[in-house]
């Protein structure tokens, strides 16, 4: 196992603070996309909305993070980390308090498609600077997190959403222009931020790499402590669609997918989900906000154990029991309120190490790089399914039934268990240099550690 300073790093302040911060994007994903709803109630007469007016806007973050999160890779590969770990959340405080002043359908639209463009771009940067930073011994449970942060923005979402309904007819615009608060405050408390060290030396400006370390680690520590990453050769984002690179693309896409089809779909339907298992009125709000905790839940307990017992099992198992929840809604749709209950919340838990490892998988699979255009090509094609699944998710209870549904949604689940099962490597004890370099034909990586089991 080799060891350097950077992945053999005590936990410190320094990457407490950068886990909070970086996870502001996430947080900022589930605030705008959970306030939408809210602010609906009243948007939609003021503006005079159509139903397909209403979809549009509500889709249109999602659309923009699927074009942003390729965009955003691209742009941190070339450009670095740090300047745009800022750059891209002015846009969401800009755009924010934009829509506070909209009177028709077609800014509003305009807008929050920037919004999403702004949040997906930051995924891939921040998740980037924060995985070559972070210690081998954490980097999963700090990566991690981010899912996490995800349900807490919802939740924040919901919570003031509700209070603003109250405030008068206009309390849609201040929902809206909310996201600006979080945000500007989480672009104050990444000012500051080093640049990787790790894609300075990449770059070849060695000064500003030791500068970065020294900030950080002390003035003893240098580039000279930091491993290659011999790749071979000097990668593009090419490399990403050919040879071994695609092979691993293919498996973080694939399961990705799987992992988010069910849960979108579970999430945005919700209420007519349980609706159509007999559970009525205010049950099935109240089933919606269980479920909502249950799916955070199920990301803290990932992290928790995703050292412990490791990233391929906790993959595996994570789809294996998740889809069978799903297969048991699917098979007794009639069954009691405490039955269906238990098992779409075991749905939401079980489901929480597919969801962690979306973020933890790409960072560590790919170099420097391309790092940030892996995880940022593998976020967009992952919401193109996402969208999809969303979409036909009120066409299939209607056509098919919820029985049927439910059993799609475990039969997708199942996929990505055998995905993993075929493809899934064990990253766990694997420094950053390591785990992103390709096995050679005798097996070892070319940084000199074993290919773990897959």
């Amino acid at each position: 196992m080799t060891t350097n300073a950077l992945d053999d790093s005590p936990l410190t302040p320094f990457h407490k603070r950068l886990a909070l911060f970086s996870s502001g994007g996430p947080f900022l994903d589930g605030y705008v996309l959970s306030i939408i709803g809210v602010a609906m109630v009243q948007l939609t007469p003021h503006l005079d909305l159509s139903t397909s007016a209403q979809g549009l806007i509500g889709a249109s973050s999602l659309v923009g993070i699927l074009l942003g999160a390729f965009a955003g890779g691209w742009l941190t590969d070339r450009f670095g980390r740090q300047v745009l770990f800022t750059l891209d959340l002015g846009m969401i405080i800009v755009c924010s308090i934009a829509q506070f002043f909209v009177e028709d359908a077609v800014w509003l639209f305009v807008l929050r498609l920037l919004i999403g463009m702004a949040v997906g771009a930051d995924y891939p940067i921040a998740t980037s600077l924060l995985a070559e930073f972070a210690p081998r011994r954490y980097r999963g449970p700090l990566i991690g997190f981010f899912t996490t942060m995800w349900f807490v923005g919802a939740a924040v979402a919901y919570i003031v959403g509700e209070l603003l309904l109250s405030v008068d007819e206009n309390g849609w615009r201040w929902m809206l222009a909310s996201a600006a608060v979080p945000g500007i405050i989480i672009v104050l408390a990444r000012f500051g931020t080093p640049e990787s060290p790790r894609w300075l030396l990449k770059r070849g400006r060695i000064e500003e790499a030791n500068a970065a370390l020294a900030k950080v680690f002390g003035p003893g520590v240098t580039v000279d402590d930091l491993p290659d990453e011999e790749t071979g050769e000097n990668l593009k984002v090419s490399a990403l669609i050919r040879g071994g690179y695609f092979k691993r693309m293919m498996f973080v896409t694939t399961f990705w997918t799987c992992s988010i089809i069910p849960l979108f779909a579970v999430y945005a339907f919700a209420p007519a989900i349980l609706s159509a298992l007999n559970l009525e009125g205010d049950l099935a709000h109240l089933g919606s906000a269980v479920i909502t905790i249950m799916f955070m839940i199920g990301c803290v307990a990932a992290v928790l154990v995703v050292n412990r017992i490791g990233r391929r099992p906790l993959l595996i198992h994570s789809f294996v029991w998740s889809g069978l929840a799903l297969l048991g809604l699917g098979a007794f749709p009639n069954a009691s309120t405490a039955v269906v209950l238990v098992l779409f919340s075991a749905y939401a838990v079980l489901i929480g190490g597919a969801q962690i490892l979306q973020w933890v998988y790409p960072n560590e699979l790919f170099p420097t790089e391309v790092r940030g255009s892996a995880v940022g090509l593998a976020s967009s094609l992952s919401r193109i399914g996402a969208a999809v699944g969303t979409y036909l998710v009120p066409l299939s209870l209607t056509g098919l039934g919820i029985g049927a549904t439910m059993l799609i949604a475990a039969g997708i689940t199942i996929i990505g268990a055998v995905t993993a099962v075929l493809w899934a490597p064990e990253t766990r004890n694997l420094s950053l240099s390591d785990s992103a370099s390709l096995p050679t034909k005798t097996g070892q990586h070319s940084a000199g550690t074993v290919e773990p089991a897959a």
